[in-house]
């Protein structure tokens, strides 16, 4: 099963992406998440993050020779604090940045996200921090059998 989290590219290039994620309950994971007390998974936070920072991958991949967007998976994370709930009606607003890229492949980022509420304009965060921390993505590792 593929979850989009992306709703909305806001800005996006080879070393920075911003993004928007609404949170509607009308999403089935909702309901068990938790009953009566309705927010976005923590999970889904991270998953956001890792999306926004896949479409700096794919336009830094075809920004070179080639264009040819390699596969990268969350290879590890780091320092990752959790501040605000997401709720119904209010939107995640990601921001990732490269911070490095490392011999292997892998590209460190810096991410983080905030809530914003209905009222607000998806392109101004409210400053109150939904999640925020530092993710590996790594270069898919094929078997060898």
């Amino acid at each position: 099963m593929h979850f989009r989290l992306v709703d909305q590219v806001i800005e996006c290039g080879p070393d920075r992406a911003v993004t928007l994620k609404n949170v509607s309950l009308a999403e089935e994971y909702l309901q068990d998440h938790f009953p009566g007390f309705h927010v976005l998974p923590g999970v889904f936070m991270l998953e956001a993050l890792v999306q926004s920072a896949r479409l700096v991958l794919e336009a830094r991949d075809r920004a070179r020779a080639g264009g040819v967007p390699r596969r990268m998976v969350l290879g590890g994370v780091r320092a990752l604090k959790y501040g605000m709930f997401v709720k119904p009606g209010e939107a995640l607003r990601s921001e990732v940045t490269i911070d490095k890229e490392t011999e292997d492949g892998s590209v460190v980022f810096r991410g983080s996200a905030t809530v914003v509420r209905s009222s607000s304009s998806p392109s101004a965060a409210t400053g109150e921090t939904a999640i925020s921390g530092r993710f590996t993505m790594r270069p898919v590792r094929m078997l060898q059998l």
